[in-house]
């Protein structure tokens, strides 16, 4: 289930708009930089099976796949599980961006995602694991808002993430702007060079 948030954390236009509106009608579902997050506690917790396919595809909620990441100088395996997007108004998100033409018909996505650490050494810095998660909507990626989810509920901080070892999860957030009317949105996540999973939800 998608949940609208009543309100999303607009209150200075720190954001800053990392992928300009033109790119939302294509490109790559390669990682960008990726926004920072606070710590608070994680909502939905979704059941955890992992998914057969190898190299991406589409999974109903809550479940989840396997994904590897290079963490520092060594391989971490997780497992990955999109569970909800919330999704705010377009006054909120002009509120985020410096010019409010930016965010014009546009709405703040903020996808949670939670991983857990199956395989690999403890981390010794702030993860990775979230550079390759993207929002699409209606079959077009969004507009990655770097420092967006900065406080949102649910949503960990990276840089309060230390010794992340085998068996623990994290919840982490990525916020996008999409279109107001978009009918479907979807949390992608791949690893480097590899092909997206995809997790499906509605907008309403």
């Amino acid at each position: 289930m998608l949940y609208r948030k009543t309100a999303l954390r607009a209150a200075t236009p720190v954001a800053v708009l990392a992928l300009s509106l033109t790119a939302c009608g294509g490109g790559g579902d390669d990682a960008d930089a990726k926004p920072k997050q606070s710590e608070s506690q994680s909502t939905a917790e979704a059941s955890q099976s992992p998914a057969e396919a190898a190299s991406g595809g589409k999974l109903a909620t809550g479940e989840s796949a396997t994904g590897k990441v290079k963490e520092g100088d060594a391989e971490v395996t997780y497992d990955i599980a999109a569970q909800k997007v919330d999704i705010g108004t377009e006054a909120e998100a002009q509120a985020l961006v410096q010019d409010k033409a930016d965010a014009k018909g546009m709405v703040l996505a903020v996808a949670h995602v939670k991983f857990t650490h199956k395989a690999g050494p403890a981390l010794t810095d702030s993860p990775d694991a979230n550079d390759g998660t993207t929002i699409w909507a209606d079959g077009k990626r969004g507009a990655l808002l770097i420092g967006a989810s900065d406080d949102s509920a649910g949503c960990e901080d990276p840089y309060d993430i230390e010794g992340w070892k085998q068996g623990e999860s994290h919840v982490l957030c990525e916020s996008y702007l999409i279109p107001a009317n978009a009918k479907s949105v979807e949390v992608h996540w791949s690893e480097e060079d590899g092909e997206p999973y995809i997790w499906t939800f509605p907008n309403k």
